[in-house]
């Protein structure tokens, strides 16, 4: 009886994925997508410049209050803008140089085949029932380096697990939402701590609140977090995704030979040339007058903030550029220069479509951007909220919820944080809920849903990385994929702050949920 019932509920779970994804594969190029919600934008801008009312929020980046109304796109001036900022609105997109810049350096260790070498070495190594489990928690612990589990880690996912003889979208999905879905979980200090901790000082401020949270005033939870989030990650990949998928049918097919002794001379050169570069660059960032810090003129104290928000995608470029280059050295693939620059032109070859979904992203962000329309969605509803009333538990997880729903018209986390905190950080504050819960309150939302929204920076790529094991992949393909996970993170994650809540354990050090 028990396993009819499995069965049962796997067809009810696979027809509801399914469902998902023809509707979303229904939808056009994900190019045109861009396209048809720039033009959604453009008209609304209109009726909202020309029907709202104007909307008045305190910035806490500015420390000011900030009045602002809707701009249109449909006059003289918004045509000039649509016109006069496209190139710069697509060589300012973000995303674009951090992927290009980094994939110089990993096409040279993939082309020169470091990276099928040593992910064969590995595999040999792990017990095959631990891999998805380190394929996530991989992506989870990716953050410290802030985006780059982006370009690094979840192709790598894929790429492992094609090598095990699995799905490698089972492992570009098992990756994703380690890096995505679990992007605020980590066991050390990231760079969104203080970014984040930043913000809430900034609102408390305003509010006239004398009390002040530190970087680390989440540490505690994020770490149980990310236990938690790739045991789910872990279980919905094997136990749901792998199950819809089926086995893999594509065109892909790992190098399985065996690793020969030339090979493992080039891994371990590889191997002493990363050693090396990273002596080099722990010599120049770890001591206080390492030429990578830069002196904190507030403080007076040498940081790396610089470093961290510039410096550290050029250093990935590095960091596999090296090794690759002494790996085919090794192995006589790479014999001069211009196998080097052949090595990082492929690279760029399968970048081809993305350059051309990252034109039509870019518009469509700097839009909506344009036209205030992110930022009046996003105080409208926070105000919203603020009139409920919720006290206690029920508002924590409502504003989980709503930070999870926010999510899907604002990818970045800074920038939703800059506007809700504000209100909600005060107004929990006085109803006895400490900053550190509401500022955790929002990483779980804010999380959840970056796996299952186009409007997130790297969505488009992701849909290309799968494109490469499955061409008829969409949209539909990766959205349906990666709901599952989504639903099971903001559960299972809410589930964990509940527990705390009426535990009232420390959020972090000298971080408590009540005040």
């Amino acid at each position: 009886m028990k396993s009819n019932l499995n069965t049962e509920n796997n067809k009810e779970v696979k027809g509801f994925l399914k469902n998902v994804e023809k509707i979303g594969n229904a939808l056009p190029h994900p190019a045109m997508i861009f396209i048809i919600l720039s033009l959604i934008v453009i008209v609304i801008s209109e009726i909202v410049a020309k029907t709202g009312t104007p909307v008045t929020y305190y910035d806490a980046k500015a420390a000011k209050d900030v009045t602002i109304k809707a701009v249109s796109l449909l006059n003289a001036e918004g045509l000039r803008y649509i016109f006069n900022s496209a190139t710069k609105n697509f060589t300012g997109f973000a995303p674009l140089g951090t992927v290009l810049v980094a994939m110089l350096g990993v096409g040279v260790a993939e082309w020169s085949g470091l990276i099928n070498t040593s992910l064969k070495k590995l595999l040999t190594g792990v017990n095959a029932r631990l891999l998805t489990a380190v394929v996530v928690f991989a992506g989870i612990m990716s953050n410290i380096a802030s985006d780059a589990g982006y370009v690094v880690v979840i192709p790598l996912g894929a790429i492992v697990f094609a090598g095990a003889g699995r799905n490698p979208i089972a492992g570009l999905a098992a990756a994703f939402a380690g890096v995505s879905g679990g992007f605020s979980a980590n066991l050390i200090i990231g760079t969104l701590d203080p970014l984040l901790a930043g913000i809430t000082n900034e609102a408390l401020k305003s509010a006239g609140i004398n009390y002040q949270i530190g970087a680390t005033a989440n540490l505690y939870f994020m770490m149980a977090s990310t236990f938690l989030l790739t045991f789910l990650g872990t279980f919905v990949t094997e136990r749901i995704v792998e199950k819809n998928l089926g086995p893999y049918t594509g065109e892909y097919v790992p190098n399985n030979d065996a690793i020969t002794a030339e090979e493992n001379k080039g891994l371990r050169n590889a191997g002493l040339a990363l050693l090396v570069f990273v002596l080099v660059m722990a010599f120049l960032m770890v001591p206080q007058n390492g030429l990578l810090r830069v002196v904190d003129e507030k403080t007076g104290k040498a940081t790396l903030d610089a470093f961290m928000h510039g410096g550290l995608i050029p250093t990935i470029l590095l960091l596999f550029l090296i090794p690759g280059f002494a790996y085919g050295k090794t192995i006589g693939k790479i014999k001069s220069s211009n196998d080097l620059v052949s090595a990082m032109t492929e690279a760029m070859k399968s970048m081809g479509g993305y350059l051309v979904l990252s034109f039509f992203a870019a518009q469509f962000v700097s839009y909506f951007s344009y036209t205030n329309l992110g930022i009046i969605v996003s105080v409208k509803g926070a105000d919203f909220l603020k009139t409920i009333g919720f006290t206690g538990l029920p508002l924590v997880i409502g504003f989980i919820l709503f930070s999870a729903f926010i999510n899907l018209f604002m990818g970045s986390a800074s920038a939703k944080w800059a506007i809700m905190a504000p209100v909600f950080v005060p107004m929990m504050f006085r109803l006895g809920l400490s900053p550190e819960l509401t500022q955790v309150a929002f990483r779980i939302g804010d999380s959840s849903t970056n796996i299952i929204t186009p409007l997130m920076s790297y969505f488009a790529m992701i849909v290309v990385f799968a494109q490469k094991y499955d061409k008829k992949s969409g949209l539909g393909t990766l959205i349906s994929t990666m709901l599952p996970y989504s639903i099971t993170f903001i559960i299972g994650w809410t589930l964990l702050m509940t527990i705390w809540y009426f535990l009232g354990l420390p959020l972090g050090p000298g971080a408590f949920i009540h005040m």
